[in-house]
């Protein structure tokens, strides 16, 4: 390892994985910074207006909305409500990926499931946003301080789709789950403890896990720009402290299943496993061969995910003890 470019090992034996590294403690008023943030943003109730319908599927009516955005903008998400929303007996909120999302994952949304599929701030095309699209600029957005930062933004505007869905679906109200990969996945885990309207959740190869191990190695992901961001403006590094996915998990009580991958050059593997060590709730680990990875393994990968994904959430409770 060289200060100019630390290895660039990108898998790691399930062995090593197994073996929980030292928990990121977090600033001492992590707690105080985001049950403030909630109370901002995550409280009351959230303006929204239908903009389209789409392609209806068998089991579901499939729209656009426009919501209030925590960052004071309009955010996009996509619905989709059972043909008789009387029938939804659960609920999902659906993180994304940092390339952004232009439509639903229609697989993923069981027949008595009413879903939304939030954008994160800036992440839409097609939406006017203080937030860049781009990966490597969003992930330093606002990063000067913790009240700015783009993912504090985009951990709210969980909670906002939630209170969007429960008023559409009121039904789903005691069955709430989230499910998100990537940096879907570690916004989630950043905005599930304070939450508790959710009953369990899915954190596919989960970004943004233990900095302090994050931090130490080259990727291709957004981890690599906040890292060249750090060694030149390392006062940084205090702001990133409140947005670690695996000091967030440590606060997550509710049942939850971690996909991590043993083998991915985004994210890091040892960060995404940090994450589901660090749970404190009931919790079931899935591991993949890899994550974010092109080809015929990285589609086999994905789609053994989803599926492990989509079992876990159906899961009679009685069998998550």
């Amino acid at each position: 390892m060289t200060h100019d470019r630390p290895e660039e090992m990108t898998e790691y034996s399930l062995g090593a994985l197994m073996t929980a590294p030292p928990a990121p403690e977090g600033p001492a008023d992590f707690d105080a910074f985001w049950h403030a943030t909630f109370s901002e943003f995550g409280t009351g109730a959230v303006s929204w207006r239908h903009t389209r319908d789409l392609t209806a599927t068998d089991t579901h009516r499939v729209s656009e909305i426009r919501f209030d955005s925590s960052a004071a903008e309009h955010a996009v998400a996509y619905l989709l409500v059972p043909h008789s929303p009387s029938s939804a007996r659960r609920g999902l909120v659906v993180g994304h990926g940092y390339g952004g999302r232009s439509a639903p994952d229609l697989d993923r949304v069981p027949a008595d499931t009413a879903a939304i599929f939030p954008c994160a701030p800036g992440t839409h095309a097609g939406t006017h946003s203080r937030f860049p699209s781009s990966p490597d600029e969003h992930v330093l957005a606002g990063i000067t301080h913790r009240d700015t930062y783009s993912h504090r933004f985009a951990a709210a505007d969980i909670w906002r789709a939630a209170t969007v869905l429960l008023e559409i679906a009121p039904s789903v109200t005691d069955a709430l789950d989230f499910s998100g990969g990537s940096f879907g996945g570690g916004i989630g885990a950043m905005a599930l403890p304070w939450d508790t309207r959710f009953r369990r959740a899915v954190l596919d190869v989960p970004s943004f896990g233990n900095h302090s191990i994050r931090l130490t190695r080259h990727c291709t992901g957004s981890g690599e720009a906040v890292r060249q961001h750090l060694r030149a403006h390392p006062d940084a590094r205090a702001v990133v402290d409140y947005f670690d996915a695996a000091t967030a998990a440590r606060r997550v009580h509710i049942p939850a299943l971690v996909i991590a991958a043993v083998l991915d050059p985004a994210v890091d593997p040892r960060g995404q496993f940090s994450v589901y060590h660090a749970l404190s709730g009931p919790r079931r680990l899935s591991v993949r061969a890899a994550g974010h990875l092109d080809g015929p393994t990285g589609v086999l990968s994905d789609q053994l995910a989803l599926q492990h994904g989509i079992d876990f959430l159906a899961l009679p409770d009685e069998r998550l003890a």
